[in-house]
């Protein structure tokens, strides 16, 4: 399990002084000030957060080292993270996406399908991006499809088998 969740990302900047447009990933989006402070994927860079308002599509915020514009659009794209320690604790029946990235995937047989190479959300739920030996295969991240994550053994069970109804 990864010691940094992916909360939010900058999607450029807001305004002309140095506010970004932040897109959250958090449940709650403004919660994603509460975990700061949120580091770029590689560490080398760390930001308290401070929301000023809602905007079209995220939050506008002023991240600290950002003081213009141009250093905001330079940020354009940046996914940033929290540490686990800050992050609530999860009922049983969800998971941080980081927790499912590289889990071995079994059919509902005990058959190797792979591994979970990623959770993708285009808005209508998330699906697991699975890669195996027979290459790329996408399933929804639903308890009909997935009726089994065990993240102690490492493992997802999913089931292939198509919906009679």
């Amino acid at each position: 399990m990864s010691d940094l969740i992916c909360v939010g990302a900058i999607s450029g900047a807001f305004g002309v002084r140095g506010e970004v447009r932040l897109k959250s990933f958090t449940s709650d989006p403004t919660a994603i000030a509460d975990y700061a402070p949120l580091f770029t994927e590689d560490g080398k860079r760390r930001f308290d957060v401070t929301i000023t308002r809602p905007v079209a599509n995220g939050l506008a915020a002023h991240l600290t080292g950002i003081a213009t514009k141009e250093e905001a659009d330079a940020m354009k794209g940046t996914r940033l993270f929290a540490e686990r320690a800050q992050m609530p604790d999860l009922p049983d029946d969800e998971f941080y996406h980081a927790d499912l990235i590289g889990l071995l995937v079994l059919d509902t047989g005990g058959v190797e399908l792979g591994r979970v190479r990623a959770v993708h959300d285009h808005g209508a739920g998330d699906i697991l991006d699975i890669m195996g030996p027979k290459g790329e295969t996408l399933v929804p991240f639903t308890r009909h499809a997935v009726p089994t994550v065990d993240l102690t053994a490492g493992r997802v069970i999913v089931d292939l088998t198509e919906d009679d109804a």
